[in-house]
């Protein structure tokens, strides 16, 4: 099974389809007559994308997934099927290398005792200046 590199990642060329859609916006007589906006499906079952790497990936996809499990990536940059076709697997690629690297965990961290000592200083000062305010006293005129 012939299979395509994209984003480091062998995807066997049965699980992308390609559909092509007319453009919108500008462009005279071209935009009417020729579909070469493309829209690129990768179907995740298919490509056999299993476990972490999947949850990533469907999380980076965002609103670009599908009920049916298909990441839809769409390019219309071009005039040519061809470019567009080239630039929806870029775009398919990019996001494939954002999901592939595991996200590194969070260790807490804790302040230093020097920083908590000043803290708590610069909180007592703010309180002094804070309790000089206030009414100032006619006395005695």
């Amino acid at each position: 099974m012939a299979s395509i590199d994209i984003g480091g990642l062998a995807v066997p060329v049965t699980a992308l389809s390609f559909k092509f859609v007319r453009a919108s916006g500008p462009g005279g007589q071209n935009v009417n007559k020729v579909a070469t906006a493309v829209q690129c499906r990768l179907d995740l079952d298919a490509a056999g994308i299993e476990g972490d790497l999947r949850r990533r990936l469907e999380k980076a996809a965002g609103k670009r997934l599908t009920v049916a499990g298909e990441i839809v990536v769409s390019a219309a940059t071009h005039r040519t099927q061809a470019r567009n076709r080239a630039e929806a697997l870029l775009r398919l690629g990019a996001l494939i290398e954002e999901a592939r690297p595991e996200p590194r965990s969070r260790r807490p961290t804790r302040p230093s005792a020097r920083a908590k000592a000043k803290r708590l200083e610069d909180k007592r000062r703010r309180g002094e200046t804070k309790k000089r305010r206030g009414r100032v006293d006619a006395g005695d005129e």
